[in-house]
């Protein structure tokens, strides 16, 4: 679990990231979470979009994101969720 010191860094290490995957009509699956656990084991924090085509509740999908990947929930600002999992081979940030 993070604490709020730590998410509050985090935030601010993801403020100039661009989202590198999005959530769309399909939702959640499997496949995506995969891809999204392995991009956070070589970048630890990431942005997803979530789309305006998908019908779900935004932290409904924030929720799935997180459980799905095994990462830490960050934040959920507007559509874009903010994810991060400490990487075990590539580990870059030093919390706080």
């Amino acid at each position: 679990m993070l604490t709020g010191k730590q998410k509050r860094f985090l935030r601010a290490q993801a403020h100039h990231l661009t989202p590198i995957f999005q959530v769309g009509k399909g939702g959640v699956n499997e496949n995506m979470t995969n891809q999204i656990k392995e991009a956070l084991e070589v970048r630890e924090l990431i942005k997803v979009a979530i789309l305006q085509n998908n019908l779900d509740d935004k932290h409904e999908v924030a929720e799935a994101l997180a459980a799905g990947a095994e990462a830490e929930l960050v934040q959920l600002i507007g559509h874009t969720v903010v994810l991060y999992k400490e990487s075990r081979e590539n580990k870059t940030i030093k919390l706080p």
